[in-house]
């Protein structure tokens, strides 16, 4: 896990570099005509450049995602594909992290590089938002890690019914196990007025 976060963080730290260096702020520069363009932009806020005089919160909050995850990771995460999921989503975290700890306008409220534009993503709307690689992996991960609890897979790599499978088998087992016993023991008391048909008939006594 932790090396596919790494490979995120690095892939999008060093896609933003590349544009910081090649490209001029709200210049669009087309790649696949008009429905992939970059667009270097510097983003304060959230999508759509939400909560831009609040930038703090949204450190602290990415802040507390990747503790998190990590958290998990060292104490929960059994499953290989939970810690692919996790990695992936990690590394997108980490990548937005890092511009708002280490880039301007200072530590903590730094403006987050986001460069990519997809207006038909945003049915070609004026306000179509622009994002980065970090982002793509941050999506993609909860949308993985909202599939996975759909499906019903643990952290441990158990499927739900699965896990309760046992504890279901042992109490059907348990209830065998003692409608036979009942069975075996047979009815606890006979009956006197019910005489045994195997038994000889007693001997009629002389009238006087």
């Amino acid at each position: 896990m932790a090396i596919l976060a790494v490979l995120v963080l690095a892939a999008d730290q060093f896609s933003k570099q590349l544009v910081l260096q090649h490209l001029e702020p709200g210049v669009a520069v087309p790649v696949a005509g008009e429905a992939l363009q970059f667009v270097l932009v510097f983003n304060p806020g959230a999508a759509f450049s939400l909560g831009e005089g609040v930038t703090w919160i949204f450190t602290i909050a990415m802040a507390i995602v990747a503790g998190v995850i990590v958290f998990l990771a060292a104490t929960r995460v059994r499953s290989r594909l939970w810690a692919v999921v996790l990695g992936l989503l990690l590394g997108g975290v980490l990548g937005n992290l890092a511009d708002r700890l280490f880039r301007e306008p200072g530590f903590a409220v730094g403006h987050v590089v986001d460069f990519i534009l997809t207006p038909w993503m945003w049915f070609w709307t004026p306000n179509a938002a622009i994002y980065n690689v970090a982002d793509i992996f941050i999506v993609g991960g909860m949308a993985a890690v909202a599939l996975l609890l759909v499906i019903g897979i643990e952290l441990d790599g158990t499927r739900g019914a699965t896990r309760d499978a046992p504890v279901a088998a042992e109490s059907v087992a348990d209830a065998d196990a003692g409608a036979t016993a009942d069975a075996d023991a047979g009815p606890a008391d006979t009956d006197p007025a019910v005489a045994d048909p195997a038994a000889p008939a007693a001997p009629a006594k002389d009238a006087d």
